[in-house]
Order: structure tokens, then C-alpha cells, then sequence
């Protein structure tokens, strides 16, 4: 999954690719490099990020997941936690609901039953605005599972297939570093839990922290990350850099079909 921030201020690319020109084009250069989904949001949810807008989010997205689908099939998940950018994003072509309130926000739960969309819910602690300051768990496994088994209930009672859904254990959104580890690690405990994992690692300060590197080189310890949470039992990686991730994940993916 290539990552696409239609912001000024996401950590990582914040403001690259706020022009909608430079969104196509960013889309198209992932598909030429293998990307599998793309995913496209217009809300930074960095640490301290500020809210935005229904109208402002959704003239962010809207034209670039327009003009991607024109040109290409490729499946398109828009990031967001609002009810009116689900609707109006699936209206115009998106495939995938990627939701880091895991459907908790008002209306939210009702919109993405309505779109009949995949939906992926994603635990947070707390809000952006203020999820990394002091993130206390007792065992932050167990309650981060716990949170999410009653995310998909509540899916599931809405009328919310199954087979539509789609869990993340939320790396870097109200954990500290050694949470984040322990989540790692954790993974085969997510993938029991019969749903598929999607893992978002790419460039997080996580990896900034143990390597001691800003954001912009943070690729290797990125790749290291996906190719772990990959063998860990992760479906879906969502990534930055998707020409590198691509490759080492082929390799990853050669030697497991030696084990059929």
C-alpha cells in the first residue's frame, strides 16, 4: 500500500503532494513501481496534527482519486475517519476505507456500511492531537486486541461483512517505542484474530528513535520494519517507498513459496 498525504503537514511528506497534478503523478510512478493499493488522505494524523475541515478534506481527495481512477484500475483507499468523505470518496471510485478512529467518529459507522467498502480499523489512544503524550497501557497486546475485537463487533452488528473487514494494531498512534516493539512482535497474536493485518511502519519515529535519523533517512530501518512485519504475518504494508519495499518483500515472498 503506497502512501499519498494530500496535506501540508503530514511527518513525512507533508506538502509534496498538495497539488493534485503532483498526486496523479506520484500515483502513477507507484503503480510503475509495483504498488498493489494506493492511499490517499487529506488529513495529516501525525502526533499534535490539527483537525481539518469536511470540505477542505474532501477538495484535498476527492480530484485526485477522480483522476487516478481515469487512469488507472488500481485499488484506491481513501484515508479518512469522516462520514462524508467515505460516501463522497466511494461515489468517485475508492475500493478501501482506511479509518484510523476505527469507525468511532459520528456517522462514520453508518457511511461505511452505506458505501459497502472494505473497511480497515485501525486502534488509536487518544486523538492526534495529543496521542503521544504519556501513552500508558497495562499490556498494550491485550488491550489493543480487546479494543479492536470490539471495533469488529461493532462492525459486524452494523451489518458489516466479515469479509469486508480489515484490522491495524495503530504503530505509532498513542504507543511509545517499546509498545510499538511489543506490537511488533506481537503480530502472529493480531493474524490469530482471523481478519487481515495491515501494518504501517514506514518512516515512523519508531525507527527514528532506535537508528538515531530524521525522517527523510529513515528507508533501510523502514524496509527492515516491512519485511519483519511481513514475516510476521502482515497482508497489507503500507509504505512510503514503494520501489524498495517492492523488492525486498519479493525476496521475502520467493522464499516462502519454497516452503509450499
Amino acid at each position: 500500500m503506497g502512501v499519498i498525504n494530500t496535506t501540508p503537514d503530514s511527518f513525512s511528506d507533508g506538502g509534496q503532494f498538495l497539488d493534485t497534478s503532483k498526486a496523479v503523478k506520484q500515483a502513477l510512478i507507484m503503480i510503475e513501481q509495483g504498488v498493489d493499493i494506493l492511499d490517499i488522505g487529506g488529513e495529516s494524523t501525525r502526533p499534535g496534527a490539527a483537525a481539518v475541515a469536511v470540505d477542505e478534506e474532501l477538495r484535498r481527495t476527492l480530484p485526485v482519486i477522480k483522476e487516478v481512477r481515469k487512469l488507472s484500475d488500481i485499488p484506491i483507499s481513501i484515508d479518512t475517519s469522516k462520514a462524508e468523505v467515505m460516501l463522497a470518496a466511494a461515489d468517485v471510485g475508492a475500493d478501501l476505507i482506511n479509518d484510523v478512529w476505527a469507525l468511532r467518529r459520528e456517522g462514520a459507522l453508518e457511511a461505511a456500511k452505506k458505501t459497502g467498502l472494505p473497511v480497515c480499523l485501525m486502534h488509536m489512544r487518544g486523538e492526534p492531537a495529543t496521542m503521544q503524550e504519556d501513552p500508558q497501557y497495562q499490556n498494550v497486546v491485550l488491550e489493543v486486541r480487546h479494543f479492536l475485537r470490539e471495533r469488529l463487533d461493532m462492525a459486524l452488528d452494523a451489518g458489516i461483512p466479515k469479509k469486508k473487514l480489515l484490522i491495524d494494531p495503530g504503530f505509532g498512534f498513542g504507543k511509545s517505542l517499546q509498545q510499538n516493539l511489543q506490537l511488533l512482535n506481537a503480530l502472529p497474536d493480531f493474524k490469530s484474530m482471523g481478519f487481515p493485518l495491515l501494518v504501517g511502519l514506514s518512516r515512523k519515529s519508531m525507527i527514528g528513535t532506535i537508528l538515531d535519523k530524521p525522517v527523510e533517512e529513515r528507508l533501510f530501518g523502514s524496509i527492515s520494519a516491512a519485511v519483519i512485519a511481513a514475516m510476521l504475518g502482515a497482508n497489507i504494508i503500507r509504505v512510503h517507498d514503494v520501489a524498495e519495499t517492492h523488492d525486498a518483500l519479493a525476496i521475502l515472498k520467493a522464499l516462502k513459496s519454497m516452503s509450499k
